[in-house]
């Protein structure tokens, strides 16, 4: 597992376009998954340590999010034949287990990772209704012990995105595993 952390994408950027189906080959549209005031977007998978321990609180988020007018979507760029654990029907296990209830997409060709610039997983991006950039960093303070959690960026981030009040800019990055990148 080669540990990597997000890079520094500048605030306000906007959200690349794009399409992509989930497990059961329903289509998804970028531009249409977002809410009245935002999408929370997570580059995540099924086997990295890291995306692991963060989906129960990526889940949570999520619904607190959307109680706020924020949609979330979750896209997992590591289907790789190396990785059989995040294949598509790998999936709709983790769906049901993890009680996803919103889309969690397949980006099969990895060109989704790529226009948004992830690098690891988790790699979360939020973006205000004006489809632009607001906060690109890691959940929380402690990826590995939810009880020991001091600061919650990301909720924080949701909140202010919510209210249009601004966010912090020192804003700290997320870690997580390398992308599976296809030899391509």
């Amino acid at each position: 597992m080669a540990l990597l952390q997000s890079i520094v994408i500048p605030l306000g950027t906007p959200m690349p376009d794009f399409k992509l189906k989930n497990p059961s080959d329903e289509e998804f549209e970028g531009a249409k998954l977002f809410g009245e005031r935002g999408l929370l977007v997570g580059f995540l998978c099924n086997h990295c340590p890291y995306a692991i321990a963060v989906w129960p609180r990526f889940v949570r988020l999520a619904e607190y999010a959307k109680s706020m007018g924020i949609n979330a979507v979750a896209v997992n760029p590591n289907i790789n034949p190396d990785y059989p654990e995040d294949a598509p029907e790998k999936m709709t296990g983790k769906i049901r287990e993890w009680n996803i209830d919103f889309p969690y997409l397949v980006d099969e060709r990895q060109n989704i990772a790529r226009a948004f610039k992830a690098q690891c997983t988790p790699d979360i991006f939020l973006f205000n209704s004006e489809k632009k950039l607001v906060y690109h960093g890691r959940i929380d303070d402690n990826w590995q012990d939810e009880n020991k959690v001091t600061r919650e960026e990301l909720k924080e981030a949701i909140e202010h995105c919510a209210s249009g009040q601004g966010i912090t800019k020192d804003q700290k990055p997320s870690m997580g595993c390398s992308i599976k990148w296809l030899n391509t």
